[in-house]
């Protein structure tokens, strides 16, 4: 399938004069694709966005759709690209991407890594209330690539599934489990070793079976 790109710079958002890099532009040309991401696109944080693990941020084209159906009244701005991804595709989503997935990004070499966690941000980006959390109830994050090997890319180039490793998990079941209010021990132990999920979601399940195991006779898990 061919890819669109984009990328861009931070500016602010909101009132509290915080930034965000979620506006991005489609690029035109050629761009390097490094194991920190893509050449000339910025992060506002790098805490929770960019670096070896989150390196390029891949948002499903068909997404769009199912968000401007829940807020029509943005429907005109909900277009490819204005999420804040890098990578853009039909026919590619949260249930049929798996943890772990290998694809050929142009010339570079990239791995599924993890969901992306949606912020406030994206309400403030759209000037909406809600936006992120349907984004959360519904599942329609997108996901994060590694970069296993540095190398090009350009719009129309194609993305091109390469392997996908024994015992991989959707990213909708990761999330679906995740979300549930007590979810199974031994299903979260399972997408715990999943390969190539991140350290940083391996030690959030980790905690939460810790919890699990603590709190096993009530009927909250504390906020």
């Amino acid at each position: 399938m061919n890819i669109q790109l984009y990328t861009g710079t931070r500016r602010y958002i909101g009132d509290e004069g915080q930034f965000s890099a979620i506006w991005k532009q489609p690029v035109d040309g050629p761009v390097r694709i490094t194991t920190t991401g893509i050449v000339g696109d910025e992060q506002a944080d790098g805490r929770v966005h960019g670096g070896a693990e989150k390196a390029v941020h891949h948002y499903a084209g068909e997404n769009y759709a199912k968000l401007a159906a829940r807020f029509p009244t943005i429907a005109g701005s909900l277009v490819v690209g204005s999420i804040g991804e890098n990578v853009s595709t039909l026919g590619l989503d949260e249930t049929s991407v798996f943890i772990g997935d290998i694809f050929r990004l142009g010339t570079a070499v990239v791995q599924v890594s993890q969901p992306r966690k949606p912020c406030w941000k994206i309400d403030a980006r759209y000037e909406i209330t809600g936006l992120t959390a349907f984004i959360v109830e519904s599942g329609h994050t997108g996901w994060y690539y590694r970069v296993l090997e540095e190398g090009e890319a350009a719009p129309g180039d194609l993305l091109e599934h390469l392997d996908r490793p024994a015992g991989a998990i959707t990213l909708d079941a990761l999330w679906t489990a995740w979300h549930r209010h007590r979810p199974d021990a031994d299903h979260l132990r399972q997408i715990a070793g999943a390969p190539g999920l991140t350290p940083a979601w391996i030690r959030k399940i980790d905690e939460r079976l810790a919890w699990l195991a603590a709190n096993s006779g009530t009927t909250t898990k504390p906020a």
